[in-house]
């Protein structure tokens, strides 16, 4: 992966008014007409919810937890991202389209932006959603050290355009209420950040069930603990370490930072705060969906 001929944070561009990185609304005609296949798993969640580490326990369960299966690749490879497209680097369609089956995809887009082929083909489907406080300051860390988006300007200006749907992949508040809706009628497994920061064996457990896996005690508790913030964090199959830093570069903030629940404490003022409260109450209002800001 090298990245060749990247203009330096580029602006966003717009796709049926979904913001997106430049490069990846500019291979939009080639997500759109992508062909699923029935026995696709799709991984799909806001930026910065834990896709990394739901896409590991996913890609361990498929090779029954063997480990060192799991690391003949990283996890990009492993898990192709459909949408992305970076100048001088194959793209995720182009990767999806040599993979054999059993395919597991990575997507970020909102629900009605998932290429029709995927509801067709009925596949099986796994959210991982992550309250929008902590998704907002580790969002705002990514979009420091992964270069293909623009400046994000000081904290305060970055919670605000977070707030107003104005980052790549648009509205957390849209994205994760529209996927929750969508549960009702297709095969979506729907989970918490939080519930997996609390208790991952069980939240594996249903991962397992969904993907129809009966690995026996002794594999899951290998791949809970393999799976963990800190060995993750130190596996360069999983961290992002292998990207080179004219995309991201993790002098700035490393791609797996915390991987805590409630982070966001150190970054809102009380004045922040209060005025998030009050414009989520009002986006949320309406949803019987329901987040925990802290573990």
């Amino acid at each position: 992966m090298e990245g060749k001929g990247l203009t330096p944070r580029p602006e966003l561009k717009c796709v049926r008014g979904l913001p997106l990185i430049k490069y990846f609304a500019e291979n939009w005609e080639q997500v759109e007409k992508f062909q699923a296949r029935p026995d696709d798993l799709l991984i799909s969640t806001y930026p910065k919810a834990g896709t990394t580490w739901i896409s590991e326990i996913v890609d361990q369960i498929l090779n029954d937890g063997d480990i060192e299966k799991s690391k003949r690749d990283a996890i990009f490879i492993r898990v192709p991202f459909l949408e992305f497209a970076v100048p001088g680097v194959l793209k995720g369609t182009e990767q999806l389209a040599a993979m054999p089956p059993p395919r597991v995809i990575k997507t970020h887009l909102p629900v009605e932006f998932l290429p029709q082929s995927f509801w067709d083909k009925n596949c099986k489907m796994i959210y991982v959603a992550r309250n929008a406080k902590d998704v907002a300051v580790s969002y705002y860390h990514f979009y420091q050290m992964a270069k293909v988006h623009p400046d994000p300007g000081t904290w305060e200006e970055f919670l605000q355009k977070y707030m107003d749907g104005k980052v790549s992949f648009g509205s957390w508040y849209d994205h994760v209420k529209g996927w929750w809706e969508k549960k009702k009628d297709y095969r979506i497994l729907y989970l918490f950040y939080e519930d997996m920061k609390e208790n991952p064996k069980h939240e594996i457990q249903k991962v397992m069930k969904f993907m129809e896996k009966d690995l026996g005690e002794e594999v899951l508790e290998r791949i809970v603990r393999h799976t963990s913030f800190q060995v993750m964090k130190e596996n360069s199959m999983a961290n992002y370490g292998t990207i080179p830093t004219s995309i991201m570069d993790h002098s700035i903030s490393p791609f797996m930072r915390k991987g805590i629940a409630g982070d966001w404490k150190n970054h809102f003022t009380v004045a922040q705060n209060e005025a998030f409260d009050a414009d989520y109450a009002k986006k949320m209002g309406q949803t019987s969906l329901r987040f925990r800001t802290e573990v």
